[in-house]
């Protein structure tokens, strides 16, 4: 005798989907407070930097390839956004939009030449040409060298938004960060999300069943490169500049921290993982240097403590798989 099939009630969704709207929720509540509660500037700073690691997060997590260039992306986006807003008057939108085209044609340059690679070559190419692109910036009149490009206008978003005004400027930023994490959410849970995913498991298998594997890396790495543009380029406008610090290899570094801290291959650790360390670098500041030793030690701790990240161990303990 068959056993008797599960019926779904109509209309019910999927765990992972309603697991998945639980946890949007709440951190929508949370965008929607946290102007309430702390400095919108940093607030801002953190949306920023936490679509910046779920674009890293989205080459690293799903695919398995560790760019430990990819402050070059941030930083073309953010240096050609503050020049087009400053020096060509273009409207604040065309303004992040150029710099999302300039860092979009450099991740297809970019990755056309690392994905030959696998492992440590392919980590240390991204490395290559990310001091490429730093020296390149330190030299190039246009952005200032060590001064970087200052006093990058806000102006009015479509020509009727002015983002001058801090709250409607948060309202911005805040959409702009949602659109990015939801591009990744779409990308992951979609059929190239899941190429992406058995290529990071076991790529010859992936070559057998005749996935034309450096297509999908390369689609993959351009939309990471894309999304990075996105929020350096974001942060132009934020800040109202552009420096060599966005460009730095240590920038690379520090989201390689936040997304290994916040969960790799999760979608919310490398928000909250930014986060935490926006967050210390923000309220620790008083300390100097001390702030790279007090990172090193909180970064040591959740090594041990949590293997897969805070957000990873929050969803094992749950049993949720779309954390």
């Amino acid at each position: 005798m068959s056993a008797n099939p599960i019926v779904t009630p109509a209309g019910a969704l999927p765990r992972e989907t309603r697991q998945f709207a639980v946890a949007f929720v709440v951190m929508l509540a949370l965008i929607a407070v946290a102007p309430f509660v702390a400095y919108p500037f940093f607030v801002m700073q953190a949306l920023c930097f936490a679509l910046f690691a779920c674009a890293f997060n989205l080459l690293i997590g799903y695919v398995g390839l560790l760019s430990l260039g990819h402050a070059m992306f941030l930083g073309a986006a953010s240096y050609v956004c503050a020049h087009a807003a400053k020096v060509w008057g273009l409207d604040p939108v065309l303004a992040i939009l150029a710099g999302v085209a300039c860092s979009t044609i450099l991740g297809f340059v970019a990755g056309a030449l690392s994905i030959r690679s696998q492992g440590i070559y392919f980590a240390m190419i991204t490395v290559a040409l990310s001091q490429m692109i730093f020296f390149f910036c330190v030299e190039a009149p246009f952005t200032h060298g060590e001064d970087g490009i200052q006093g990058v206008p806000q102006g009015r978003a479509l020509g009727l938004i002015d983002l001058s005004q801090p709250a409607l400027l948060y309202v911005f930023v805040a959409v702009v960060f949602l659109f990015g994490f939801l591009t990744v959410y779409r990308a992951v849970n979609s059929p190239f999300g899941e190429i992406l995913k058995a290529i990071r498991e076991n790529e010859p298998r992936a070559i057998s069943l005749g996935y034309r594997v450096q297509r999908y890396k390369l689609a993959a790495f351009v939309l990471s490169a894309a999304l990075a543009g996105l929020a350096g380029a974001t942060k132009a406008i934020v800040g109202q500049n552009a420096s060599l610090t966005d460009v730095a290899f240590a920038m690379s570094g520090e989201v390689v921290l936040m997304t290994l801290l916040g969960g790799m291959g999760t979608l919310y650790g490398p928000v909250v993982g930014a986060i935490v360390v926006v967050s210390m670098q923000n309220y620790l500041a008083q300390y100097g240097q001390w702030v790279t030793v007090i990172q090193g030690g909180v970064f040591v701790a959740c090594v041990l403590m949590f293997r897969r990240g805070i957000v990873g161990e929050i969803a094992n303990a749950l049993k949720w798989t779309s954390l």
